[in-house]
């Protein structure tokens, strides 16, 4: 289980375009790492619209935000159009950085349980370590949570 201050897991993963993106890559700057379940559901749509209504506040902090799922490239090029998302969403489909990072668990939904993306939020630091971290996050209120926190 991940804490605070521990060095965050770097991960290599494509983007929308298909380019290999690591968490190393951004040495040095602050990110913003999300963790949500599937692109174009009810929750995930308003996390990731209230990320890009934020996102210049953001970047006027020098903070890059990483929304990370399990959907494919193609899923997040339609996605990231549909609504005009300014950032870089990643595919995980082997669940490298979604194990990696302990937000792959058992969920309980009507009774049945199963496995999912328990949407979860980190900070990480310039040096790469875990800053915060935020978990069963409000989709709605996640972006402006965190701003504040910055």
């Amino acid at each position: 289980m991940l804490k605070i201050g521990d060095k965050a897991p770097d991960f290599t993963l494509k983007d929308k375009d298909g380019r290999k993106v690591s968490l190393c890559d951004f040495a040095g700057k602050k990110v913003v790492v999300y963790f949500y379940s599937k692109d174009n559901t009810l929750g995930c749509t308003k996390q990731a619209c209230a990320f890009a209504g934020l996102y210049n506040e953001f970047r006027e902090k020098g903070v890059e935000i990483i929304g990370i799922s399990r959907d494919s490239t193609t899923s997040h090029v339609k996605f990231a159009e549909k609504y005009g998302l300014p950032f870089l969403l990643l595919s995980d489909p082997e669940l490298t950085a979604s194990q990696a990072y302990g937000v792959w668990q058992e969920k309980k939904l009507y009774g049945k349980t199963t496995m999912g993306v328990v949407r979860t939020t980190f900070i990480i630091d310039e040096q790469g370590n875990i800053e915060k971290i935020l978990s069963n996050v409000k989709p709605d209120t996640n972006a402006a949570e965190i701003l504040a926190q910055l």
